[in-house]
């Protein structure tokens, strides 16, 4: 507000001011914060500071005057000389009115901008010397069009702003003097103090104008584009109220005919649907609170989509419904051994969990996991022990799986927004105990998304998964009575904390023997069924499958065998479709026929005993193979060249193998500082298979001794351990895969680490039966088992054969203890 008469008082009360020298003047000091003070324009303020309240004490009791400046940081509570601008504006007390509250409020006017020459006090108020500023008033062009502008800009400013008054427009109409309408126009509108403060200190009245035309411009923009939203808004507004009207006045129509509204009758089913579903308290009060918010939004709105899709979720998820298991442990143990051959030691964990069920009702439900090479039914034991059990079976596949939105789901706030696929495969199972397979665990892989497996912690933990959280439901679901079955190739890619929450129970590769009485007990009935065929039409001999077998599949599982007998039985479904009448017998001889020739080889690792060259056994995901291991000298510098795709550890185990040679080499027989003249090669053949592991040590301490001795190797001896510097051999893993392949392949002899011997208690008896077993604790003994005594000549080296010396048999004993050994990972 602007008032001459305020003006004129203020005049003479300046006439009584302190005076120091000639047009200065000496005044209490007043910081205010948040603020600047305008000349020309009455402001209220509220004073609590005790400084500023002994300022205005001191102004009051001589002129009311009062040099008020701002500031230059809001947050400083006692300020300082240097806390505050120089320039500032010359006030007059107008009222004074004290509060209950402590603080003073204040009304005071500005007068004339004024700039701090020093401080003559700093305490308990600060008072300052000033000066009046002087400002260029020359009325040019410019300075009147820049007047216009303003005027312009702020009539338009008025009109489209809610919070200025049209009076404010009449008053700059009546103001003559550019720098007071530039004054009046920028305390008028919400600027930024620093903006305030830029203007107070423009002296030069068109530079002022100028920068008041600018923050006009700036001020009209934005609430142009707050009309323009503001508008949208209420458009959007009057439509939503305009259909609510219509369908308030629809209902009491058909209220009036005896209709229902459709979504009153969606209400009311979901409703019952919610009572009906016996959800807990919490889940079902979180449900009807959704349900009335959804009652309350009008069917058009987005939201009401969303909110019916989640309450559809939680009223068709089971909650209480749950199948009735079979405890009948007779007629559970006869479907396991209809379904699989073999897998004792599965049927044998599921007879016994049926066994305490039986006893007791608070068992919490196992949660096993299923390893083993590809083929040997982890997936379809699954669903056998879910029928023994009378249980639904649900399957997750998790490979390939990198979000952990996959797992837990996607919370509501994105469009299309679901559960994750655990509460998707209940809602499918139908029933709140369903056997539950996870099936290839250990191929979850982990990217920006997330990790899966880390979701998975929870779903694994019987102490956790009771309480199962979804992100997208947001309520606790009760995963602790389903039964979790997981499968896995290999368990080291499955993290620690996840594999410690599994109870993991091997499924080692076949025998031969289990796959005859696989195929005949299942692959062959059922290949006959789906290929239309009749049992009196076509029938395998025995000796037809055992060449299947050796010599069409090379696999741990039987995945292979029942694509074979598939190829042939489709051969044979094509002749009966021709008109054949009679029976077909499948023998042994008439298997090139229908298969082609023999696409696997099992063979002794060599046609003769050479030096150089040992036969080895390995681990792989297929199960146990042979691995021939050569070694070649050549003259040379003691160059170690290692060929065959080998690991780090596998070419730590050669390095290790001939520092042995080097120490034993006088024991051993061999040149004096030999690795000085020769270049060695070490070669594990099918060069394109990465290898690794340390089990295979002992073969390459073999080949390469017997390089360097010229004493041949045994073909017909396997051998498999893990080699140190001093020559101790140490046990491996995967011992029942390397034998059962070892015996696939016709080997006689198996070298194996004494503490292994244990492990035999795993391999079939047939097995054992036909292979010699010698466990060794050193190196020594291996040499003395693998190797010949004496070099051959050049003459027996180049014969077609050297047949080697029979092995002294060794009469084993089936250990009926075992003994904890550390193991360490075959080459893969």
């Amino acid at each position: 507000m602007v008032t001459k008469k305020a003006t004129r008082g203020a005049a003479k009360k300046r006439a009584s001011g302190d005076h120091d020298l000639a047009g200065q003047q000496e005044f209490p000091l007043l910081p205010i914060r948040n603020t600047v003070l305008i000349p020309n324009i009455v402001t209220p303020l509220m004073v609590g500071r005790e400084q500023s309240i002994k300022a205005i004490e001191a102004a009051m009791s001589k002129d009311r005057m009062l040099f008020v400046v701002t500031q230059k940081n809001e947050e400083v509570e006692d300020p300082g000389p240097d806390d505050v601008y120089t320039i500032g504006v010359e006030a007059v007390i107008d009222r004074v009115l004290k509060l209950p509250d402590g603080t003073t409020s204040v009304l005071i006017h500005g007068q004339r901008r004024l700039r701090r020459l020093e401080y003559t006090r700093l305490t308990p108020f600060m008072r300052a010397r000033t000066e009046v500023v002087s400002e260029e008033t020359e009325r040019t062009l410019a300075v009147e069009a820049l007047m216009r502008a303003t005027l312009a800009l702020f009539e338009k400013c008025i009109k489209l702003s809610n919070s200025l008054p049209d009076e404010a427009f009449i008053t700059a109409m009546n103001i003559d003097k550019p720098g007071w309408l530039a004054d009046f126009v920028v305390s008028t509108i919400e600027t930024p103090i620093a903006t305030r403060q830029e203007i107070l200190e423009a002296f030069n009245v068109e530079e002022r104008l100028q920068k008041t035309c600018i923050l006009l411009s700036k001020e009209l923009n934005i609430l142009e584009l707050e009309s323009q939203i503001h508008t949208q808004v209420q458009q959007e507004v009057d439509k939503s109220q305009r259909e609510y009207f219509l369908r308030e006045q629809l209902k009491a129509i058909q209220h009036e005919l005896g209709e229902t509204d459709p979504s009153i009758r969606d209400g009311a089913e979901l409703r019952d649907k919610i009572e009906a579903a016996g959800m807990p308290e919490e889940v079902k009060a979180r449900a009807s609170k959704e349900l009335d918010r959804l009652n309350a939004t009008p069917s058009m709105a987005p939201d009401s989509g969303v909110i019916r899709t989640y309450l559809d979720w939680l009223v068709v998820l089971p909650w209480i419904k749950a199948s009735e298991d079979r405890l009948d442990l007779k007629e559970a143990q006869r479907i396991l051994e209809e379904r699989h051959y073999g897998l004792e030691k599965v049927k044998e964990r599921i007879l016994e969990y049926i066994a305490v069920r039986k006893l007791s009702d608070t068992m919490r439900s196992p949660i096993l996991c299923f390893v083993g090479p590809p083929g040997v039914g982890k997936t379809s034991l699954g669903r056998s022990i879910a029928e023994a059990l009378n249980r639904k079976f649900v399957r997750l596949s998790l490979g390939g799986v990198h979000d952990e939105a996959e797992i837990r789901g996607h919370r509501r706030t994105y469009v299309g927004a679901l559960p994750g696929r655990i509460l998707q495969t209940m809602k499918t199972a139908g029933t709140i105990n369903p056997l539950f397979v996870l099936d290839e665990i250990d191929k979850i892989g982990a990217d920006y998304r997330g990790d899966p497996s880390a979701a998975l912690l929870e779903v694994l933990d019987p102490e956790q998964n009771s309480a199962f959280s979804d992100h997208y439901l947001e309520v606790p679901y009760n995963l602790s009575r389903v039964i979790f079955l997981t499968t896995a190739n290999v368990l080291h890619p499955v993290p620690a904390a996840l594999r410690d929450r599994l109870e993991v129970i091997e499924l080692p590769g076949y025998t031969g023997d289990e796959k005859l009485h696989i195929a005949r007990q299942f692959l062959i009935p059922k290949q006959v069924q789906e290929h239309g065929l009749k049992a009196s039409k076509v029938a395998f001999e025995d000796a037809a499958i055992h060449r299947l077998i050796r010599e069409y599949t090379f696999e741990a599982g039987v995945r292979n065998l029942e694509r074979e007998i598939a190829s042939v039985l489709r051969k044979v479904a094509r002749k009966v479709a021709e008109g054949r009448r009679s029976k077909t017998i499948i023998t042994a001889e008439k298997l090139p026929d229908y298969l082609g020739p023999q696409k696997h080889f099992f063979e002794l690792a060599e046609q003769k005993d050479e030096p150089g060259i040992a036969t080895g056994l390995v681990w792989t995901n297929a199960g146990g193979d042979l691995l021939t291991v050569e070694a070649t000298l050549m003259e040379g510098r003691g160059n170690l060249t290692l060929t065959g795709q080998l690991g780090d550890v596998m070419k730590e185990s050669a390095q290790a193998a001939l520092s042995y040679a080097r120490s034993r080499a006088k024991q051993l027989g061999l040149e004096s500082r030999f690795y000085e003249k020769y270049d060695i090669h070490l070669h594990l053949p099918a060069g394109s298979i990465p290898k690794d592991g340390p089990s295979a040590g002992i073969t390459m301490a073999t080949a390469l001794i017997s390089a360097l001795t010229r004493r041949p190797a045994r073909r017909d001896v396997a051998m498999t351990g893990e080699i140190t510097l001093r020559g101790r051999v140490l046990p491996i893993g995967g011992l029942k895969e390397k034998v059962l392949a070892a015996h696939r392949a016709g080997i006689t002899t198996v070298i194996l680490p004494k503490r292994n011997m244990q492990d035999l208690r795993d391999v079939p008896p047939e097995v054992v039966k036909d292979l010699r077993f010698l466990p060794v604790e050193r190196m020594d003994e291996v040499l003395a088992i693998a190797l010949h005594a004496l070099p051959l000549s050049q003459e027996e080296l180049e014969q077609p054969e050297h047949i080697s010396a029979p092995i002294k048999p060794m009469r084993l004993k089936r250990p009926t203890t075992p003994r904890p050994a550390t193991q360490s990972a075959g080459p893969v």
